[in-house]
């Protein structure tokens, strides 16, 4: 289980699915949107923060493993990827869940992990092409 609370001043210390690096997320609702914010080093990426909910659910439908697929904004997501569904104009928010032009992609990376840390998810922690898939 990851440390901390989820909030701003108690975030979560979790470690991206490759088990590379540490990063802290946190829910705050006071942002316009509000958000996931996710610190990693002195970069702050930001979903919105329905991305927590519409995840699961898609990942209980899905009902299987599910690739993470994560990459930069920049860069093309693996097809039938977590990442490329979190960017996807037909998932529940309409498109990008990240917030930050230029700093919306990894959504695969960094998303999933939350997701564990709130017992919603089991990732299969792979040094390359993790997935993901909904808690039995």
């Amino acid at each position: 289980m990851a440390e901390g609370s989820g909030v701003k001043d108690d975030p979560w210390t979790l470690t991206t699915p490759s088990g590379g690096s540490q990063f802290q997320a946190w829910r705050d609702e006071a942002l316009d949107p509000p958000a996931l914010v996710v610190q990693v080093g002195k970069t702050q990426l930001r979903y919105a923060i329905s991305a927590i909910d519409d995840l699961h659910a898609m990942l209980r439908a899905h009902g299987d493993w599910m690739l993470l697929g994560g990459a930069d904004e920049q860069k093309p997501a693996p097809a039938d990827s977590v990442e490329a569904w979190g960017r996807a104009p037909d998932n529940p928010y309409g498109g990008w869940y990240g917030l930050k032009k230029g700093l919306r992609g990894r959504f695969g990376v960094y998303v999933p992990p939350v997701l564990e840390a709130l017992g919603l998810v089991e990732l299969d922690r792979a040094p390359r092409n993790g997935k993901v898939r909904a808690a039995q």
